[in-house]
């Protein structure tokens, strides 16, 4: 029984070691070539096939990279050029920015250099005009406009006809006539160059940086510049009126200027004035003022040969006019040739104009008398002196003392007796006088 049934065992080993060869066969795989025949086993076969596989697909792989290998690799360097060219145009935009930036502040510092230039210019300019303003003298007395007011004593005094205690004195000749005041009422600039002139500089708050502090400056310059030019106007006007005034005045004494003769020390050539063809406003008004200057002074000259001025020094009482009157010894109506001025004996009696004295000596009913010789055939005589202080030939200044208020020749007392003659003929001096009040302060 054992060994049957060991014998059955073993062979049902046998048979499963039969099958199992059986499929290990079946499974395998015959090739043939060349009347030859190989047998392959499961395992080498699919490594066969496996190693096949993958030398078919390294080999596609390797063809397709190869067969690609140009486009790919012409990608990725126009991708990397590509990159290149955007850092490099972002570069150049930065650069172009950083030489805007650089441009704009070099021009912004140009443009400031190029205001700021232009604003000294201007300075140097202002400057230069406010030293020229200041050599030219002031036609105003006190070397200022100011309004004057005119005296309370009233002007017509001279004009009255009986002429008895007329109040003649130094601030009547010498005050500002109503003529003058309303000239210089009207050098009070327009409305529009006060407020341009009182405009206040710009607020620093409003302004911020260097265009600021340029506007501040310019607002500056500004404001001078009108000063300037108001001052320019005024002295214009100044001269011209008081051109106007003396010609006018010399017009109703019938005096020549052109005859007056020129001052003595002076001289040299001729050397003619002539204004730049680039000259400006400021230059042009300037020479208007230097010309209508020498005129006022040329004309000054002239009235200082005219006898305008007072011979008394103080308050004077007009005692006689001029014309005919009652002889005072009682001889019936005389032709008085000229005016009496009632003072003390001993008052100093002064020139009233330049001149040269042509006597000074007793001179019949004149008593004591001094004549002196103006030019343009003008002559002043003062009469009953009590004393004689020039000589004959000698040349008085206007102001001078020329002799002492006295009583000598034909008199009834103390008094001066002034004459003022034309051609040798008398006129009344109260003419002259009047001119005088209306010169003003312009002498």
């Amino acid at each position: 029984m054992s060994s049957h049934y060991g014998s059955r065992a073993y062979r049902a080993d046998s048979g499963r070691m039969i099958d199992h060869d059986t499929a290990q066969r079946q499974q395998a795989r015959t090739l043939a070539h060349a009347g030859r025949s190989f047998r392959l086993g499961p395992v080498t076969f699919w490594i066969a096939v496996g190693s096949f596989v993958i030398m078919a697909g390294w080999s596609l792989a390797t063809g397709t990279y190869f067969a690609f290998h140009d486009d790919v690799l012409k990608r990725l360097i126009a991708r990397q050029a590509e990159q290149q060219f955007a850092y490099e145009d972002r570069i150049a935009e930065l650069r172009s920015q950083v030489d805007r930036a650089a441009s704009r502040q070099l021009l912004d510092q140009e443009q400031f250099e190029q205001k700021l230039e232009q604003i000294l210019r201007r300075q140097t300019t202002l400057e230069s005009r406010a030293t020229t303003l200041t050599a030219v003298p002031d036609p105003t007395p006190t070397g200022s406009i100011r309004r004057a007011r005119p005296s309370p004593l009233p002007e017509p005094a001279l004009e009255q006809p009986p002429l008895k205690p007329a109040p003649i004195n130094d601030t009547v000749i010498f005050s500002v006539p109503p003529d003058r005041e309303a000239r210089l009422e009207s050098r009070v600039p327009p409305p529009s160059v006060v407020r341009v002139a009182a405009t206040p500089a710009p607020s620093a708050r409003s302004l911020a940086g260097i265009e600021g502090t340029i506007q501040r400056l310019q607002a500056s310059l500004d404001r001078v510049e009108v000063r300037q030019t108001a001052a320019l106007n005024s002295l214009e006007e100044s001269y011209d009126g008081k051109v106007k005034r003396m010609r006018g005045v010399l017009a109703d004494l019938g005096i020549n200027p052109a005859k007056v003769p020129p001052p003595v020390g002076v001289g040299g050539p001729f050397v003619p004035v002539k204004l730049p063809a680039n000259a400006g406003t400021f230059e042009r008004q300037l020479f208007r003022i230097n010309v209508a200057r020498t005129q006022a002074e040329r004309l000054s000259y002239t009235f200082g040969t005219v006898p305008v001025r007072k011979p008394i020094v103080g308050e004077i009482d007009l005692s006689s006019s001029f014309g005919v009157r009652s002889d005072p010894f009682g001889r019936g109506p005389a032709m008085h040739s000229g005016l009496d001025f009632r003072s003390s004996h001993g008052d100093p009696v002064r020139a009233t104009a330049n001149g040269r004295v042509v006597s000074a000596s007793w001179n019949g009913g004149y008593g004591k008398m001094v004549e002196i010789d103006h030019g343009n055939d003008i002559t002043t005589r003062y009469g009953h002196l009590s004393d004689i202080e020039v000589k004959a030939g000698q040349t008085v200044r206007v102001g001078q003392t020329i002799g002492r208020v006295g009583s000598t020749g034909r008199s009834t007392g103390p008094h001066l007796h002034y004459e003022t003659r034309i051609d040798g003929d008398a006129v009344d001096p109260q003419k002259f006088l009047r001119a005088g009040l209306r010169l003003g302060n312009a002498l």
